[in-house]
């Protein structure tokens, strides 16, 4: 599971949309989007950033 797929599992279970995310992160939701589809690679300080967003430690994005 890449980093995008692990950010999108833990957003849904916590009942969140992109748009919710983006708008927390300060973040369009289409680039949003292209990190949880991999389409991009996010920098250390976004993934860090969404991890605070979503209430989340970041070492939980990097483990199963």
């Amino acid at each position: 599971m890449n980093i995008g797929e692990k950010i999108k599992k833990i957003r849904e279970a916590k009942g969140l949309s992109q748009k919710e995310v983006a708008l927390t992160l300060s973040m369009n939701p289409s680039q949003y989007s292209k990190i949880e589809n991999g389409k991009v690679d996010p920098q250390c300080s976004s993934i860090e950033k969404i991890a605070n967003a979503l209430g989340i430690s970041l070492s939980d994005i990097f483990t199963e």
